[in-house]
C-alpha cells in the first residue's frame, strides 16, 4: 500500500510517498499553495494508485497543538471533501523543518551543492511520514513486549573477578537464549503466515463442488462487536484458522478511518484473512445495511427530509421527533413548543451512523443522542460550560449559533464575542438566528419579502431585533464538536484583551472574518471588507 506525506505550510507543501511494505520514506517534492494544491495531490494519488494520506501535525514544545495546528487541521479537511473516500492520519511533529535543515547540511557537507527551500519542506514531508511508519510498527511491537520487573538494588559487594570458565558459560547461555529467540521467532512466522491462509484448499473446491467446505458461509456483523468478538465468531464459524492471527493481522493493517463494518456477508473458507478482512472493511454487499450523514450546522427538518429520502414516511418521522425521550443528555432542556421550534433541536449530534434497513426512527434518534452524550461526556463540558455560567442546554443553544456563523478556526473567536455581548446586555445582533425566526414564521418569504421586513420581525429568536437580549430560546441547528468546545474555550481574537474587547464581527467577501470594537469599527470594516455579503437576502 502506497503512502503519501504532507508538510503542510502556508506557501508549500512539501510532499513524500513510501511503501507499507517497505517502510522506507523518500522525498518528492514540494507543490505550490496557489489554489492548484488540491487538485496536483489528487493527481498524484491517482498516480501512486493510493488514498491514504499522513499529515503533520504541528506541536509546542510543550505537547500542545498551535495555530499551525488548525490550519493542518482545516487542510486536510478540505482534502478529504477533494478526493472521495480519501483516508487521512495525522502525525505529531515538532522542530522537523529544522531537523530537516539538519539532514540536508550534512548532505550539502557531502556533496558541496547548496539546497533549496523546498528541499526542506520535502524533507520535512519524509521525516513525517518516516516517524509514522516507525510509530505505527513500534505499537505493535510495544505491545508484545514483556513488562519490566523493578530489581532492588543491594548494597554493593566486592566481586570476584569471573574466571574463563564463567565466562564460557555466560556466552554459552548467551548464545543459546539468542537460539532459542530465533527459533521462537522462526515457529511464530510459519505459525503465523500458516494461520492466514484459507481454512479450505480452493483447488479441492474446483474438483468436488459439492463438498459442504465449499459453500459460502452466512456470517453477521452485529453493531458494537469488537474486533476480538468478531474474530472468536469467525473462528467458531470455521471461517478463519485462528482468532488471535486476526486479530494480529488487524493490528498490522488496521485503518481508524475503515473500521469492520457490520452487516450480513457471505464467506468461503477458502478465502484468506487477507481477503476475508478486505471485505469487512469495504462492507456488506447486502442491500439491509444502510447510512445516514448527519453534517454540522443541519437543522432537525434537514435530518428530516434525509430520512424521507431514505423511505421512511413523514408521519413516522413526526411521532419519532415529537416523542418525550428519558436521555440523560436532555436532562435541563427547554421548552421551544411555543415558537414552533423543533424540540429536540441541537441534540441530532453530527456523524456518518449505520443502521439496518427498517430500522426504527426512535433508535436513529437515541443513537444521535447517546453520541451527543459520549461528546458531552468525553470533553466534560457541562463543568466547563458552567465556568462561563452557561447550563449544558444553554451551552449547547451557543455552540449552535457559533457553528452557523464561523468556521472552525473562528468559532471561539465569535463564541467570545457573544460572551462579551451576554456581559454587557446586548443583543447578539446575529443574523443567523434571524434566519432561523424566518423559517420558523414565514418559510416561504410571503411576509417578510425584504430584508428591512425581517428586521422588523418580532420574535425571540431575532437577536437583530435590539430588545431580545441573550440567548435564543433554543439551539437554531446541531452544533459540532467543535463549536461546543469553542464554547467551552472561548478566545479573544488576535488584538483584542480586555482592555478592548471585540463586541462585533462579520464574514467579508474575501471568506475572511473581521472583528472590531465598537460600532464605527464595524461599520468601516462592511464598508471595507463587506460591499456584497452584507447585503444578501436574508
Amino acid at each position: 500500500m502506497k503512502v503519501i506525506g504532507l508538510d503542510v505550510g502556508s506557501k508549500r507543501i512539501g510532499v513524500a510517498r513510501a511503501d507499507s511494505a517497505t517502510r522506507i520514506a523518500v522525498p518528492v517534492g514540494t507543490l505550490a499553495v496557489d489554489g492548484h494544491e488540491f487538485e496536483n495531490l489528487k493527481k498524484l494519488a491517482e498516480k501512486l494508485n493510493t488514498k491514504y494520506f499522513v499529515v503533520g501535525l504541528p506541536r509546542s514544545n510543550q505537547g500542545f497543538e498551535t495555530k499551525q495546528s488548525a490550519v493542518s487541521r482545516e487542510f486536510a479537511a478540505e482534502l478529504e471533501k477533494r478526493i472521495p473516500d480519501i483516508k487521512i492520519k495525522f502525525q505529531d511533529e515538532s522542530l522537523t523543518s529544522v531537523l530537516a535543515e539538519e539532514r540536508l547540511m550534512k548532505k550539502t557537507d557531502k556533496t558541496g551543492k547548496m539546497y533549496r527551500k523546498g528541499e526542506v519542506d520535502a524533507e520535512a514531508a519524509t521525516i513525517i511520514l518516516q516517524d509514522f511508519l516507525e510509530n505505527l510498527s513500534t505499537t505493535v511491537a510495544a505491545k508484545a513486549t514483556r513488562p519490566v520487573v523493578e530489581v532492588k538494588k543491594e548494597t554493593p559487594k566486592m566481586k570476584k573477578p569471573r574466571s574463563k570458565k564463567a565466562h564460557k558459560l555466560a556466552l554459552k547461555i548467551a548464545v543459546g537464549l539468542l537460539g532459542s529467540i530465533i527459533i521462537l521467532g522462526a515457529l511464530f512466522f510459519v505459525w503465523y503466515n500458516s494461520s492466514l491462509s484459507p481454512v479450505y484448499d480452493s483447488k479441492l473446491c474446483s474438483t468436488s463442488t459439492a463438498d459442504e467446505q465449499c459453500k459460502p458461509v452466512d456470517f453477521t456483523v452485529e453493531n458494537g462487536e469488537t474486533v476480538a468478538e468478531i474474530a472468536s465468531h469467525l473462528e467458531s464459524a470455521g471461517i478463519i484458522k485462528s482468532a488471535l492471527a486476526f486479530q494480529i493481522y488487524d493490528h498490522f493493517n488496521r485503518n481508524p478511518d475503515q473500521p469492520l463494518r457490520i452487516g450480513d456477508y457471505q464467506f468461503s473458507r477458502a478465502s484468506s484473512v487477507e481477503e476475508i478482512y478486505k471485505q469487512l472493511v469495504e462492507g456488506s454487499k447486502s442491500a439491509n445495511v444502510f447510512q445516514l450523514t448527519i453534517l454540522p450546522g443541519e437543522t432537525v427538518k434537514q435530518v428530516k427530509n434525509k430520512l424521507q429520502n431514505l423511505g421512511y414516511s413523514e408521519e413516522e418521522i413526526d411521532a419519532a421527533f415529537s416523542k418525550n425521550y428519558d436521555h440523560k443528555v436532555l436532562s435541563g432542556r427547554g421548552d421551544t413548543g411555543a415558537w414552533g421550534a423543533e424540540p429536540l433541536e441541537g441534540y441530532i449530534f453530527g456523524d456518518t451512523y449505520e443502521f439496518y434497513i427498517g430500522e426504527s426512527v426512535e433508535n436513529i434518534i437515541l443513537t444521535c443522542l447517546d453520541n451527543l452524550l459520549a461528546a458531552v461526556e468525553g470533553n466534560d463540558l457541562i463543568a466547563r460550560f458552567g465556568k462561563h455560567d452557561l447550563s449544558l442546554y444553554e451551552g449547547i443553544t451557543l455552540a449552535s449559533i457559533a457553528q452557523k456563523e464561523a468556521g472552525t478556526l473562528d468559532q471561539p473567536y465569535v463564541a467570545e464575542v457573544f460572551y462579551n455581548r451576554l456581559a454587557d446586555g446586548i443583543s447578539f445582533g446575529s443574523d443567523v438566528t434571524l434566519t432561523y425566526a424566518l423559517n420558523l414564521v414565514d418559510p416561504n418569504r410571503e411576509t417578510y419579502q425584504s430584508n428591512a421586513d425581517a428586521l422588523s420581525l418580532d420574535h425571540p429568536y431575532n437577536t437583530r431585533n435590539p430588545v431580545y437580549t441573550g440567548l435564543t430560546p433554543g439551539p437554531i441547528s446541531n452544533p459540532g464538536i467543535s463549536a461546543l468546545l469553542a464554547v467551552a474555550d472561548p478566545k479573544e481574537p488576535e488584538g483584542f484583551d480586555e482592555n478592548r474587547r471585540a463586541l462585533y464581527f462579520l464574514t467579508g467577501d474575501d471568506g475572511k472574518m473581521y472583528y472590531s470594537s465598537t460600532d464605527a469599527e464595524h461599520n468601516q470594516n462592511i464598508e471595507k471588507y463587506c460591499r456584497e455579503l452584507c447585503g444578501v437576502r436574508l
